[in-house]
């Protein structure tokens, strides 16, 4: 009998079961709800500077922004949390990419960039005014660049950050955006609705992280049980598949404008 098959076609099995377990993976999905039956009404920016161009647009203050009919949040942010006490993963392959932050319209577009380490951050102006953009980051240099009417600078993510960074322009000092560097990609900002989808996620207990610029995100309720974020922090047991909890509901008090 001529096992040599017999065992390449073992051996072939065990190396794809050993694959697809470690490709095993989970989705995290999530809708944040402000928890009130009166959202708060978006406010316009007055601009003070270069009112001309800038005095044209309608510019949002983008602090907190909920929708006035689902409630949804926007703008919260959530990423698998490796700090102190957090989740230890494996390496994860940088992708090298870029990604593009504009000073549009007299406003970061988009207003959260998530990045992962060996990324590139674009900051470009498509407007007629010049802008600079002040780079407040801790881990990498901190920049303060100027980005004349129609040009454009690049700046390398080389480590990750503690927090997400805030991105200010000293000139027109309404404008503001947030870049999160991370070293890996699990994470995700809630859209209009409030909803927020992470994908890849490893498998097993992982710790999550969530802020929002408008307040602490510490206390919730899911399915009508209130829950303690201590530290805004929680814990999850992924799944393969989608892991879907549902709508959380933010106390109103806990965001301020």
């Amino acid at each position: 009998m001529n096992i040599r098959p017999l065992i390449a076609g073992t051996a072939a099995a065990c190396a794809l079961t050993a694959s697809m377990a470690m490709a095993e993976t989970g989705t995290l999905k999530m809708r944040f709800v402000y928890d009130s039956d009166n959202a708060p009404k978006v406010e316009l920016i007055e601009p003070n500077k270069d009112i001309a161009f800038c005095g044209k647009h309608e510019i949002p203050n983008e602090k907190l922004l909920v929708d006035s009919e689902t409630k949804g949040i926007k703008n919260v942010l959530v990423y698998v949390y490796t700090g102190r006490g957090g989740t230890k993963l494996d390496d994860v392959a940088a992708k090298n990419e870029t990604h593009e932050l504009a000073n549009d319209k007299c406003r970061f577009e988009p207003h959260y960039v998530i990045a992962q380490t060996g990324d590139t951050l674009k900051i470009t102006n498509p407007d007629t005014v010049g802008h600079n953009a002040n780079l407040n980051f801790f881990a990498n240099k901190a920049e303060n660049l100027m980005i004349p009417a129609g040009a454009d600078k690049e700046v390398a993510l080389e480590k990750p950050e503690p927090a997400a960074i805030p991105v200010e322009c000293n000139i027109h000092p309404w404008m503001r955006a947030y870049v999160v560097v991370l070293e890996h990609p699990y994470a995700a900002v809630s859209g209009e609705d409030g909803t927020l989808t992470i994908e890849g996620i490893p498998t097993g207990d992982v710790m999550f992280r969530v802020s929002h610029e408008a307040g602490k995100i510490d206390e919730v309720k899911i399915d009508g049980s209130k829950e303690s974020w201590r530290r805004s922090r929680f814990e999850l047991d992924i799944k393969p598949g989608m892991n879907d909890l549902g709508d959380v509901l933010v106390p109103a008090d806990a965001l301020s404008l």
